[in-house]
């Protein structure tokens, strides 16, 4: 009994696990390790009231870390969907006062970042998590992680403006295309299916409009294997262990 005692006092008396101040912001959600050092160096995080810019320090779970103002925790990851209605945007918080997509969340989840982000006016599936490094990998070019897309135009496309949109439309910032786009016809409105990786702002707006056929209405239902269905507009679900594992996402549970 006595050694059982010693073992718990033992335990007990354990140092604190110190961490490194970017994988601390990066646990949080906030960034990739190398985006924390970016944060750090600009100025932009306090450990416990101090400004801190050096790179290397190390913080405790105790420690209270803001960054841009806003007390960050690295605790369990969570991962949710979201199917985002119009007039919300996706930011954390706006100086204007417009409703933002952690609005949509109870209050233990106001804490998650979007993965990407989806423009005010488009409606949609968008996940959000406080998975700094999942985030990152989610939107590296590299992976070209699919996006679906529905959306509702002012006139009819020809095929050869459909084949454009497939071989390249040039825009300010360079040429863009899609991967795949489809007639839908649905109803007796023009709507297209759209197929895209690229994460370029408001791409598919854009390339619409300068073909001449402005989009009425835009809708995410894809997002790399994850659609809104069961998720009805202005609601959320958390990930399912599944979902999950085919993200290489693995939880760890605790008996």
């Amino acid at each position: 009994m006595k050694e059982y005692n010693k073992e718990i006092e033992e335990e007990n008396n354990l140092p604190e696990v110190e961490l490194r101040l970017n994988k601390y912001i990066s646990n949080a959600g906030i960034s990739s390790r190398r985006g924390a050092d970016i944060i750090i160096k600009e100025g932009r995080v306090t450990v416990n009231g101090k400004l801190v810019k050096e790179l290397g320090v190390k913080v405790k779970s105790t420690d209270k870390i803001l960054v841009d103002s806003k007390l960050i925790s690295a605790e369990e990851k969570k991962y949710v969907l979201v199917n985002k209605p119009r007039n919300v945007i996706c930011t954390n918080s706006d100086e204007k006062g417009r409703r933002a997509i952690i609005d949509l969340l109870p209050p233990n989840l106001k804490h998650l970042y979007p993965v990407g982000r989806l423009d005010r006016n488009t409606t949609g599936i968008i996940l959000l998590t406080n998975d700094g490094e999942l985030t990152q990998n989610l939107l590296h070019p590299t992976k070209k992680v699919k996006k679906v897309y529905k959306a509702k135009v002012e006139k009819q496309l020809t095929q050869q403006e459909l084949d454009q949109m497939v071989i390249g439309v040039e825009l300010e910032d360079g040429i863009s295309k899609f991967d795949k786009i489809v007639e839908l016809r649905e109803d007796e409105f023009f709507r297209y299916g759209i197929e895209i990786h690229s994460g370029k702002n408001r791409i598919i707006r854009r390339m619409f409009d300068a073909i001449g056929s402005p989009i009425i209405k835009l809708d995410r239902v894809m997002f790399h294997t994850f659609d809104k269905k069961g998720i009805p507009m202005g609601m959320h679900r958390e990930l399912t262990v599944k979902e999950l594992k085919n993200l290489g996402v693995y939880l760890r549970t605790t008996k």
